[in-house]
């Protein structure tokens, strides 16, 4: 969601989930990498510096080279923010993503490639400016009356959104107010039901090409922002809801953010009919490089899974700072970052400019619609930071134009010199998607922490059709040992070490930060 989180990251990285180590039952069809687009920071088609439906098209060539095989965009819809949450026109695509026509293209493009497209819907909240507040505000006899939460009767007093706010105040200083839609009227739910269901088949033939593959569902909750309003909304609008779209393609997967930076997501995955949830717990406890917090949030979010269901193994979004800010922009711990990410399980995804480590944050900014910017920069195409495509919209217009300044000429971050580099987190990444793929355990296989006995080094076992992985990452910046509760004849998958048999376990010398999987035959 677009509102910043932060505040309770610091809180949830000192929280240790008790867990037993479980292994996680890996689910046939895991062999997807999604990669996350702030559309509006991508790629520019035309010239007007916006990010565009076009502009996603013409990269898909370099999407395929990296080696993803899905793209999530932030919301296409017409809002009155930059980032397109808080919508006006539930139905309208924002133009300066492009048209419809534009959007189609883009999908039938994908789904030749043998791409997926996960569409991110925030069905909760609108703003003023929405044909629903404009006729039913002042007359509770408009056909839009029962989409919008009132306080009172004459429906003079919509009704407040998360933490109470009654509005938002834009990085270009326009300011609208936003409320709370009524999930749980007659209305609102066949309105979402036709919604949703265009998105599967715009063209309704029932072939899907012109569809999406599922749907991410921004800020979802059983009791919308916890007021009492909205009760059980897994019950009385999630679940059927999800139900009748399964019905239309039975093919659709439904991923949920929690609201609840703290959940590790099994209530919606048991109760809420949705088939992924984000790893948030695992995420930082990734980005605190600390065995513990490791270990308890690995064998939470991995092996606590109820069967066919997933998920979504991230370290960075459009709502976190970069994890390149986290780790201080340490190659090596950039390297670490993405083995974790993409071996460890679940579905991997790859925030845009992830693999360049690209850096930014929100702490600079205060509690303004402007603060998450920095997260949320252009995609540095090339070493000046300038040129055909730089989507530098955020440096156009309002007070904060000059203050968002992470992308800087020939500072080693863009796909430009990072491409002709061998040693660059691009080629790393490219190299780690391409093992992952070729190695069915990562894919398939299921995963179980490994005991060794170093502080300082993480492990885990990932084994499937007939494949038995050990990976194992030194947290430290200084080259340390380990030995593993594993034994067999290792070969090397990743890195240059290799395991000695010890007294019937395997023994290694780990570099700095470095990553180490191996094959057990």
């Amino acid at each position: 969601m677009k509102l910043n989180k932060l505040i309770i990251l610091g809180r949830l990285l000192f929280g240790l989930i008790p867990s037993g180590v479980k292994a996680q039952t890996g689910a046939p069809g895991n062999n997807e990498i999604i990669y996350h687009i702030f559309q509006r920071s991508f790629y520019d088609s035309n010239g007007d510096y916006h990010g565009d439906l076009n502009g996603i098209r013409q990269k898909l060539d370099y999407l395929q080279e990296l080696g993803v095989t899905s793209i999530l965009l932030t919301p296409l819809y017409e809002s009155a923010f930059y980032h397109n949450y808080f919508a006006v026109d539930f139905e309208k695509i924002d133009p300066k993503y492009g048209s419809l026509a534009d959007y189609l293209k883009l999908i039938k493009d994908l789904h030749r490639r043998g791409m997926k497209f996960y569409m991110d819907m925030e069905a909760q909240y609108v703003t003023q400016d929405s044909r629903w507040w404009k006729e039913a505000f002042g007359n509770p006899k408009s056909p839009y009356s029962d989409y919008i939460l009132w306080d009172d009767k004459d429906n003079k007093k919509p009704s407040t959104i998360v933490y109470n706010l009654t509005g938002l105040t834009g990085y270009d200083s326009v300011s609208r107010k936003i409320t709370t839609a009524n999930l749980n009227s007659a209305a609102s739910k066949a309105y979402n039901l036709k919604l949703f269901s265009y998105w599967i088949d715009p063209n309704g033939d029932g072939k899907f090409d012109d569809g999406v593959d599922g749907f991410r569902l921004d800020h979802m909750m059983d009791d919308l922002d916890n007021k009492g309003r909205l009760p059980h909304l897994f019950d009385t609008f999630w679940n059927p809801l999800l139900t009748k779209l399964r019905a239309i393609n039975p093919k659709i997967k439904i991923v949920a953010e929690q609201a609840n930076w703290f959940s590790l997501g099994t209530e919606y995955l048991e109760h809420g009919s949705v088939d992924r949830v984000f790893g948030l717990r695992l995420c930082f406890a990734i980005r605190s490089f600390d065995k513990k917090l490791l270990l308890a949030n690995a064998d939470s979010t991995l092996a606590m899974l109820p069967p066919g269901k997933q998920q979504v193994v991230f370290i960075e979004n459009h709502d976190v700072p970069r994890f390149s800010y986290a780790v201080k922009g340490d190659l090596a711990k950039l390297k670490a970052g993405c083995a974790f990410n993409l071996l460890m399980g679940g579905i991997p995804s790859i925030y845009y400019g992830q693999e360049l480590g690209m850096t930014g944050t929100t702490t600079n900014f205060g509690a303004t619609d402007a603060n998450e910017i920095p997260d949320r920069e252009a995609f540095e195409w090339y070493k000046s930071d300038a040129g055909k495509g730089m989507a530098l919209w955020y440096k156009q217009t309002g007070p904060w134009k000059d203050q968002f300044n992470n992308d800087k000429p020939n500072d080693g971050i863009s796909l430009e010199e990072e491409k002709q580099d061998p040693n660059s987190l691009w080629n790393y990444y490219k190299q780690v998607i391409a093992i992952r793929k070729a190695n069915p355990a990562f894919v398939d296989g299921s995963y179980k922490t490994i005991s060794n006995d170093n502080d300082h080094v993480f492990s885990f076992i990932r084994k499937g059709a007939g494949q038995t992985i050990l990976v194992a990452i030194n947290l430290s910046d200084k080259e340390t040992g380990a030995t593993f509760e594993a034994g067999g004849n290792p070969v090397n998958i990743i890195g240059d070490v290799k395991p000695t048999l010890k007294e019937g376990k395997l023994a290694v010398n780990l570099p700095a930060l470095g990553v180490g999987a191996w094959e057990l035959r």
